[in-house]
């Protein structure tokens, strides 16, 4: 089996300092590059996180903060990841709830103009919970008849990732070996933003899916109480939704121009 691509596509997966979008910082990261050819290139970096990594982490993935201390930071890296990811699809294992929106918050903090929203994102956790609702190493036992060993390291997961959508899609004769169908099909709610603090109205404009707003068109709500902007920048909320409230203000202001 080999996917049908039109574009590259990038299994990925991180290992972190916590499982917190807005606040936790990666300390490794794992690229698989798969061409419409059918080419790969994989690629994993060692990151120091630049803030201590618990034990409670380290516990889970084994990478510890001796380990890292001589690694390049993420600022250094994200140039390499940009160049890497760039014009292409992404693909990961939960990755539509964490990975995506955790690397989006780094590629922010390092000053990188890369918007993940514009690639689409097949979550293959998602495929496989919908079809069986198990783990990343049951799913591997399960589709590809094989033990998942050293899981939680980033490299491993992305491989066993890759393969497990490939098995799936050659169990599965519904599963369409098309990435915008995967990525439709696996995905959750619709959001603006990737936390999900920002939905869509039926008409397509920003709504607030939190709060008092909840409901409201973002750009009503921002406009009648400019305060509340001002309020949810200095608030502990992902960069990423800051950048999505930035941009409905802007677009706001640039109609009235």
């Amino acid at each position: 089996m080999q996917l049908k691509l039109s574009k590259p596509i990038c299994f990925f997966d991180l290992e972190t300092t916590g499982v917190s979008v807005s606040s936790d910082r990666i300390v490794e990261i794992s690229v698989l590059k798969v061409y419409p050819n059918g080419n790969k290139e994989s690629h994993t970096w060692r990151v120091n996180p630049t803030i201590p990594i618990p034990k409670s982490a380290s516990d889970v993935h084994g990478i510890t903060n001796d380990m890292v201390a001589n690694e390049p930071t993420f600022k250094e890296l994200a140039p390499k990841v940009h160049a890497l990811m760039k014009e292409s699809d992404f693909a990961g294992f939960n990755s539509n709830r964490f990975d995506i929106p955790l690397l989006a918050e780094e590629l922010l903090r390092a000053d990188v103009d890369f918007d993940l929203k514009k690639g689409l994102a097949v979550d293959v956790q998602t495929i496989f919970h919908k079809k069986e609702k198990r783990t990343l190493g049951a799913a591997y036992q399960f589709y590809c008849d094989k033990n998942l060993d050293n899981a939680h390291s980033a490299e491993a997961d992305t491989m066993a990732t890759y393969e497990v959508l490939l098995a799936q899609l050659d169990r599965y004769e519904d599963l369409e070996n098309d990435v915008p169908w995967l990525s439709q099909f696996s995905a959750h709610k619709n959001f603006a933003d990737f936390a999900g603090f920002i939905g869509y109205a039926k008409d397509g404009r920003e709504v607030f899916m939190f709060g008092k707003h909840r409901g409201q068109l973002v750009e009503d709500v921002l406009e009648k109480e400019p305060g509340y902007f001002g309020w949810l920048l200095n608030a502990d909320f992902p960069l990423y939704t800051k950048k999505v409230l930035t941009r409905v203000k802007l677009r706001k202001l640039n109609n009235k121009l």
